[in-house]
């Protein structure tokens, strides 16, 4: 899966200064705003050579004959993808209805959510709010990525933020925002209802993550709570009227 390299994400990394240059991978993607930042700021974009790459691990298949595909769970040989199944990882296949494919399922339809946020924040002008969904977008994609390949999950700030900070925030929206805990009401606008909606998606995407990996990635596991954190901050801060200038 391509990474995806945006303004916002170099702001929220706090690049020290004096930093010369800057790598990224063969297949990251860098949008032309984040190419701008960084040549502002004289620092140089480098590729990084394209290693030897991971093996894929496979389930031996217990079958005689050739195969082209193998049950990930039972370890049986198929020379055809059956129409109720997918691909878990390489030629390893699953059902449909497993859970690490829902859970899949539901980080495509947060992504899918949070273009639908970001469209209509375009529309609106808003610049600040447009750029954190695009940082919270990445993060869902950084999700789905280590899911698939079966790698660790890296903790990036999100909004400048740690997770210690992430959660310490969304509990104390008094102290941090100034509005008290909103309850959700249609008179609050449909941004701010989007974003409501937002959090509880991906609420729902981490039970799911619960569902998929029992006592397993308590990497993944985190970032989704975090995640549900970093929507509500963004929901409070859309009631409480906080942000900058426009596109």
């Amino acid at each position: 899966m391509q990474k995806i390299l945006t303004e916002a994400v170099l702001r929220s990394e706090l690049i020290p200064a004096g930093t010369r240059s800057y790598t990224v991978s063969k297949d990251t993607v860098v949008t032309p705003t984040a190419r701008e930042y960084l040549k502002k700021r004289g620092i140089e974009l480098k590729t990084a050579p394209a290693g030897p790459g991971r093996s894929m691990s496979r389930t031996e298949i217990r079958e005689n004959g050739s195969y082209t595909y193998v049950d990930a769970v039972t370890g049986k040989g198929y020379r055809e993808k059956h129409e109720d199944m997918t691909h878990l990882r390489g030629n390893q296949l699953v059902k449909k209805s497993d859970p690490r494919v829902a859970f899949r399922g539901q980080l495509d339809s947060l992504e899918a959510h949070i273009l639908e946020c970001q469209a209509q924040v375009c529309e609106q002008g808003n610049a600040e709010l447009c750029g954190c969904l695009g940082e919270l977008l990445d993060h869902v994609r950084d999700v789905l990525g280590a899911e698939v390949r079966d790698e660790p999950l890296a903790q990036k700030p999100l909004f400048g933020y740690d997770h210690d900070r992430l959660r310490y925030v969304s509990h104390h929206v008094k102290e941090e925002i100034g509005i008290d805990h909103p309850i959700p009401d249609y008179r609050m606008g449909r941004m701010a209802l989007m974003l409501n909606t937002l959090r509880t998606r991906i609420r729902e995407a981490e039970l799911g993550a619960v569902a998929a990996f029992p006592g397993e990635r308590p990497d993944i596991i985190e970032e989704m709570n975090r995640l549900s954190s970093a929507a509500y901050i963004l929901f409070c801060r859309q009631v409480a009227k906080q942000w900058g200038g426009g596109l």
